[in-house]
């Protein structure tokens, strides 16, 4: 296998550039030699970058290129793959004036890593809002990439969220409903579909041999045998044990109030949860500024920030690029493992 110095480099969207995506970007590349991050390039307008690191006062060099000479533009410069589209620099304010450049950022990068010309996609965050009133009619981010890789392959992509963390991995089964939804949201087929696809991805990205999926309760102490909820026999309990009868080491439904604590998590490598912050908190919680956003089930490996635009800090130089820093080397890592198995 090619080392990192040698192989693509990773595709990086600069999100919404109202907000703190350009900045977080540029103290990443500011920060190459003392984190050790893998090249990558930037897709995004040259000319708000330049702008935006004068605003800030900080010396970055920023030079365009292509995605197949970035690695080498990456010692000396930020690499920039330069849009179509131009960007009107609006620090703390989204327009949909900027939709157009964010949408053909995300596409290009997608052609990348299919080209093979990018190793990975990172992507920072975009603000949904500007999006819709520019006409964009997917949910977000995430649909909008399972479009594009189903354009791609074919079929109908299903996308799972994973929340990584030096200390737990967390995928919720129902993501972005309300709470009061959720119960008659949540279906055995939908806890069998994100399993399977957690499993699979943990195998052959992450290098997990056989992957230990802790599934939780929907209810507190898992429905306490049907007094607090029949979700947990009726709905969950099913799934698990189809996965089990499927060869894929999944166990529960499991109490989430004693699941993440530190003994606890020593007994598995991903806990699925049945709803939004069941998942997030915990993961939040334990690593803030570490915590990657990973979509499994797509044919590419894409991860973020697990934080948003931040347009009230955006242009204030206090935006912290631990978040992207960690989802740039889990995506060189799962990179290397997957080419290493392939």
């Amino acid at each position: 296998m090619a080392g990192a110095e040698e192989a693509a480099a990773l595709a990086v969207t600069a999100g919404d550039p109202s907000g703190i995506g350009p900045e977080i970007a540029m103290a990443a590349w500011n920060s190459r030699a003392a984190t050790g991050i893998a090249p990558f390039y930037l897709l995004t307008d040259p000319a708000l970058m330049s702008a935006r690191a004068r605003h800030l006062g900080v010396d970055i060099p920023v030079e365009e290129t292509t995605p197949a000479e970035a690695a080498k533009v990456f010692a000396r410069a930020l690499p920039v793959v330069p849009l179509a589209s131009r960007f009107t620099d609006s620090i703390g304010v989204p327009t949909s004036d900027n939709a157009a450049g964010v949408i053909e950022a995300i596409d290009r990068a997608v052609a990348d890593v299919f080209s093979g010309t990018a190793a990975a996609l990172v992507t920072c965050p975009i603000a949904k809002k500007p999006l819709y009133d520019a006409g964009f009619r997917f949910p977000g981010h995430t649909e909008y990439l399972a479009h594009l890789a189903g354009q791609k392959v074919g079929r109908e992509i299903t996308p799972v969220m994973l929340l990584a963390g030096p200390e737990l991995r967390t995928v919720p089964v129902t993501i972005h409903i309300p709470l009061a939804r959720v119960p008659g949201t949540l279906t055995t087929e939908m806890i069998l579909r994100t399993a399977r696809i957690t499993a699979h991805d943990l195998r052959s990205r992450f290098g997990i041999a056989d992957p230990r999926l802790a599934i939780t309760g929907l209810n507190p102490h898992a429905g306490e045998g049907g007094a607090m909820g029949k979700e947990d026999e009726t709905i969950v309990r099913p799934a698990v044990d189809q996965l089990r009868a499927e060869g894929i080491n999944a166990f529960g439904p499991l109490p989430a109030d004693t699941l993440f604590h530190a003994r606890a998590r020593a007994g598995y490598d991903v806990a699925l949860c049945m709803y939004h912050d069941q998942a997030l908190i915990p993961a939040k919680a334990l690593a803030f500024d570490e915590a990657v956003n990973v979509t499994l089930g797509l044919p590419f490996i894409r991860t973020s920030p697990d934080h948003g635009t931040a347009f009230d800090i955006a242009g204030k130089g206090i935006a912290r690029p631990d978040s992207l820093i960690a989802a740039l080397k889990l995506a060189r890592q799962l990179a290397d493992t997957q080419d290493a198995s392939a």
